[in-house]
């Protein structure tokens, strides 16, 4: 009962928003990798913890590098 309660209080901060996270770019195949399913879907912030601010630009990045080839839409083996 006590863990529950630990786990409900806990504050939850955005990884993107602090002084040294990186910054959100098209080109950063590394970090958008990051935010993507094995299956080429975009985690939501609910899992991630990531802002809304900072989802959407997440999502344009996404979007913006699969657009430009840098990307694929689907994940192949």
């Amino acid at each position: 009962m006590k863990n529950n309660l630990f786990l409900e209080n806990r504050k939850r901060t955005c990884p993107l928003s602090h002084k040294n996270s990186p910054k959100i770019d098209y080109k950063d195949i590394k970090l958008l990798s990051r935010y993507i399913t094995e299956k080429g879907k975009i985690i939501p912030s609910r899992i991630t913890n990531v802002s809304r601010k900072k989802q959407t630009e997440l999502s344009k990045a996404i979007k913006r590098a699969r657009y430009l080839a840098l990307m694929s839409y689907t994940h192949k083996f």
